[in-house]
């Protein structure tokens, strides 16, 4: 018979654990909608990373981690990796590798950084982050704001060295500066510096916030592309990343070519520039203008992508789901799709720091 422990509590112990859970819900749900709901949402997110990051300090992380670290059961073996949990930060959240080992303690079990470029860049124009709170999503085009690869892997390098920190994935894009006819070898020189201090590379061809770059998604260019990410890339698995605009017969053609290619996985799906079946005021969607469209309302599409995926893609094939993740319940559903992985973002805004500890839990009790 077993005893009730980690993976197998009381019925008191998850009474207890549930009513804690529930109270910090609420006092983040208010702090939400009386004062971060208020603030511009960049400079809501450069606050909040401040939490994150002190989360990871070496006074507080040990702490943190004893209240959030997934049950072992939810190990999850991937791309020759050991995972603590199969759910992880999507890329865009931490875009230069300052706080991974904050979102490791939270209870990620893997932070993908990035998009990082071969060229540091400002990104766009602020303000470039849109809260659709009725939808809970968010709209941005950010534009990949990053220091540039070669800043972030002095960092990144030294992360490795950390102990307790979570898997790494790097996720790598095009500079603006770049002609999308020389994508390729500005690919080829962020993979080269980075591939190495990867635990997994990630080719973004799908931000809609860089002019160009979703053409590098057809066959015809992603071919040679990925072609070249892989020689430089080496040992360490290699994923692309797709849009959720594609059609379903274009999203088909970019799994077999992956395949093909000998990539290792696919991340589905990145943002998209659809404005479909929102609830938010038309008014306020307009005024926020172009950018890409994350969080709840794509969730179909994305489910829809990942199993799109999965029938054309062999049994072994990481396929790594993200988009309109919220809940535990949405976790499990990625899962029993085919997902390998399953990555969120846009809910950490609606749902706090402790969200990731919040599904782990529910994961885990299931």
């Amino acid at each position: 018979m077993s005893r009730p422990g980690r993976d197998n509590p009381s019925p008191v112990s998850l009474s207890r654990q549930r009513f804690r859970d529930d109270s910090l819900n609420e006092m983040y749900r208010l702090l939400f909608s009386l004062v971060l709901s208020h603030l511009d949402p960049e400079t809501a997110h450069h606050l909040g990373m401040r939490v994150v990051r002190l989360a990871g300090a070496r006074p507080f992380a040990a702490a943190v981690r004893g209240l959030t670290r997934p049950a072992p059961s939810l190990r999850t073996r991937a791309l020759g990796i050991d995972f603590p949990s199969p759910f992880g930060v999507a890329a865009g959240f931490d875009k230069d590798a300052v706080g991974v080992l904050g979102l490791g303690a939270l209870g990620f079990g893997h932070v993908e950084v990035g998009t990082l470029t071969a060229v540091p860049q400002a990104g766009n124009p602020r303000p470039r982050l849109f809260r659709l709170i009725a939808d809970r999503a968010v709209i941005n085009r950010m534009g990949f704001n990053n220091g540039g690869a070669d800043s972030a892997a002095d960092r990144i390098a030294r992360l490795r060295r950390r102990r307790g920190r979570p898997v790494i994935g790097i996720n790598i894009g095009k500079s603006r500066v770049v002609d999308v006819a020389d994508a390729t070898s500005d690919y080829v020189y962020s993979a080269s510096r980075l591939a190495p201090l990867a635990d997994y590379l990630a080719v973004n061809v799908s931000s809609p916030n860089t002019p160009g770059l979703r053409a590098l998604q057809a066959v015809e260019s992603l071919a040679p592309l990925l072609s070249a990410v892989k020689g430089a890339a080496g040992t360490t698995p290699l994923l692309v990343k797709i849009a959720p605009d594609l059609d379903d017969e274009e999203v088909r053609a970019i799994a077999l070519l992956a395949v093909e290619r000998g990539l290792d996985g696919l991340i589905a799906t990145n943002t998209t520039l659809s404005r479909a079946d929102l609830v938010t005021d038309p008014a306020v969607v307009e005024a926020a203008g172009a950018g890409g469209l994350s969080g709840a309302p794509l969730r179909h599409r994305s489910l829809q992508v990942l199993r799109l995926v999965r029938q054309v893609v062999p049994p072994q094939f990481c396929v790594i789901s993200v988009g309109g993740v919220e809940t535990a319940a949405d976790v499990r559903e990625r899962l029993d799709a085919g997902a390998t992985l399953v990555q969120g973002y846009t809910a950490f805004l609606y749902r706090g720091p402790l969200w990731a500890r919040q599904i782990n839990r529910e994961l885990a009790r299931r």
